[in-house]
């Protein structure tokens, strides 16, 4: 019997910056960890440390200019497959800025910081419109909610059916205060939306920062693995952001405790093939070498 090949295994979550106090005001005093450069040659040795061969990189501000900053790294560096931007979508020239990103092959998708927003964003029929116009040119959305925020989100996957969404850091639950049972409700109303997939990623910055445990988020992984299955989950490890509360390597070997057992097929799907069906990645062609140890 041939050896299965190997799996192309992404990081379908992270982050890159040149710090900017004006602009990045969310990175407070509390996260002094957070307040300099996150650039690609930082998160390459991460990646070989932990046999992952690729990353998706998501904005972390509100603007094009960060858009393009995404992707002349990603333009740069093979190991970057993906952008996730940003763009007005509520702006009357909408359908213009969207042909114009569609020009550039990594940009995957776009997501906007929906948690800073009032609850009854994903309700307003100006943002309904923009994000139902991504669906025509291929385009993916994230969704960046609190918990409290689900129900605005399942009204709006309900009214969209031919957009797909990826759901980050499961909704971000109060791990810290170990509440579950309305976000574990909302997750599971969400989830029956077959578009839907989502992201396990963000967990570690939810719960206590310096005393959090593996058991801590076994209960709500057991929700999202009841809720969505294996076919619809993606590791994505938050980084830098995890750095607030552990190592990159603390985030992946969380998952893969947690994934022991499991049968490897749904390891592989978890931990890198699921995220290339979602962002429609060609990943036989890009990712980092290894074996050349080529990194940016």
């Amino acid at each position: 019997m041939k050896p299965r090949p190997a799996k192309t295994r992404i990081d379908a979550h992270q982050h890159f910056w040149r710090f900017d106090p004006r602009r990045d005001t969310w990175i407070d005093g509390s996260m002094s960890a957070l307040r300099r450069d996150f650039m690609p040659q930082d998160l390459a040795l991460h990646l070989r440390r932990n046999r992952m061969d690729a990353s998706i990189a998501v904005q972390a501000s509100q603007s094009e200019n960060e858009t393009r900053f995404l992707l002349k790294l990603a333009n740069q560096c093979p190991f970057i497959v993906a952008v996730v931007g940003w763009t007005d979508l509520c702006a009357p020239d909408l359908r213009r800025r969207l042909e114009y990103f569609s020009r550039f092959e990594k940009l995957r998708g776009f997501r906007h910081i929906v948690q800073s927003e009032p609850d009854d964003y994903l309700s307003r029929q100006t943002v309904v419109r923009g994000i139902a116009s991504l669906a025509e040119f291929g385009f993916t959305f994230d969704l960046l909610v609190y918990a409290r925020q689900l129900p605005a989100a399942l009204d709006l996957v309900n009214r969209l059916p031919d957009q797909r969404f990826i759901l980050d850091h499961i909704a971000k639950p109060a791990i810290k205060t170990r509440e579950i049972a309305s976000w574990a409700v909302s997750i599971r109303d969400i989830a029956r939306n077959p578009s839907v997939c989502c992201k396990i990623s963000g967990l570690i910055t939810e719960a206590d920062w310096t005393n959090w445990r593996a058991d801590d988020f076994r209960p709500y992984l057991d929700v999202v693995f009841e809720a969505f299955g294996p076919e619809r989950l993606v590791f994505g490890s938050d980084w830098p952001v995890c750095l607030l509360a552990g190592t990159y390597d603390q985030v992946v070997g969380l998952i893969a405790d947690y994934l022991r057992g499991r049968p490897a097929l749904e390891q592989e799907k978890i931990f890198g093939s699921n995220a290339a069906r979602f962002y429609a990645l060609d990943t036989h062609a890009r990712g980092v070498q290894r074996k050349q140890g080529s990194a940016a």
